[in-house]
């Protein structure tokens, strides 16, 4: 991988790195079992820690692009068709990807998403890629490269709030980051599902304790990370429910928001922790954060803290918080990873 192995060290290189493709006469469609076997926590977190700060200057990510879909059999569908483009500048990173999400509620799985790379000195398609898994993937690991800046630096308890498709990626990443974890409290709104995902990451986990929450608030106090990934328009996590009286303070990592509508905490959080986002474009669209730097509050970004321009947790008993909406350069960088692993056929 031209930029993603030795360490990181690829992108420091002075000479551009050789065209990729080999390609060249067909596209390689990766589908999601391979992004599975291509992809681990260490490796996908290590790839974002060292390529973000170095290449995130050339990189161009325009706004996504949301387009309802009209039913005429279906009234009142929210169904929609997202586009999430990104292209590269550098020659270090010649691609460029767009990502193609459709959201149909009545379906399931509601979200599905194909990741379409093409060479960005030529416009040649490289490969069509299962943009679920990647989606699923990219938005672990970059909480749990997050939670390696902000947690506390030997959290016992993880907090899932939420058991969807994307919680068992969040609880894996995080363990993969903070390995003091040793037990994973999970609720749900729907016991059966939280039930079921405990039975499903058991052989996963090893000798981590996974417990059913007896309930919500119960499980967010006990938590030294909390990790949420719902669809909620009301405030799960109150901020009451993170004060603590000696010991560490709780990291929050917040991913189930992507419109102003939804939020998953309340204001006293935001207020009271230092927050970090993963783009600019959560200052528009996550619910919790809209209108915060307008109130004074200071909001950073991940990529600051990956430069050393803004600090991790500083001191042990703070509130922080991580709030993901998505971003198309982590998309990028981590179809690169995935794309140059396939066609070196290391999978």
């Amino acid at each position: 991988m031209a930029s993603s192995t030795n360490n990181g060290e690829g992108v420091k290189h002075q000479n551009p790195a050789p065209a990729p493709p080999r390609q060249i006469s067909s596209i390689a469609v990766i589908d999601g079992s391979a992004v599975d076997s291509i992809l681990s926590f260490p490796s996908l977190i290590h790839h974002l820690r060292s390529t973000l700060p170095s290449l995130s200057p050339s990189i161009h990510t325009p706004h996504r692009h949301i387009h309802p879909i009209i039913h005429n059999t279906i009234p009142n569908s929210d169904s929609a068709l997202l586009l999430m483009p990104s292209f590269s500048s550098s020659p270090l990173l010649p691609y460029l990807g767009i990502k193609l999400l459709t959201s149909f509620p009545h379906s399931s799985p509601s979200i599905k998403a194909s990741y379409l790379l093409l060479h960005s000195l030529t416009g040649q398609t490289l490969a069509l890629i299962d943009g679920t898994a990647l989606t699923l993937w990219r938005t672990a690991a970059l909480s749990a490269l997050a939670s390696s800046f902000l947690s506390d630096p030997d959290p016992q308890t993880l907090t899932m709030l939420g058991a969807g498709s994307l919680a068992p990626f969040l609880i894996r990443a995080h363990l993969s980051a903070r390995p003091s974890i040793n037990k994973v409290i999970i609720w749900n709104r729907t016991p059966q599902k939280a039930q079921t995902l405990v039975h499903d990451l058991e052989p996963a986990v090893g000798s981590v304790k996974l417990e059913l929450a007896r309930g919500l608030e119960e499980a967010v106090r006990a938590g030294d990370l909390v990790s949420c990934a719902t669809g909620s328009e009301v405030p799960m996590v109150r901020g009451e429910m993170l004060l603590r009286i000696g010991g560490p303070g709780v990291h929050l990592d917040l991913v189930g928001s992507f419109r102003p509508t939804m939020r998953e905490c309340d204001e006293e959080v935001i207020e009271r922790g230092r927050v970090f986002v993963d783009c600019e474009a959560a200052f528009e669209e996550a619910g919790e954060i809209v209108g915060m730097r307008e109130k004074g509050i200071k909001v950073g970004l991940l990529v600051d803290l990956l430069k050393g321009l803004e600090r991790g947790r500083m001191k042990r008993e703070e509130l922080t918080v991580f709030k993901s909406v998505g971003s198309g350069l982590v998309d990028l960088l981590s179809a690169q990873m995935v794309y140059e692993t396939y066609i070196q056929g290391n999978v």
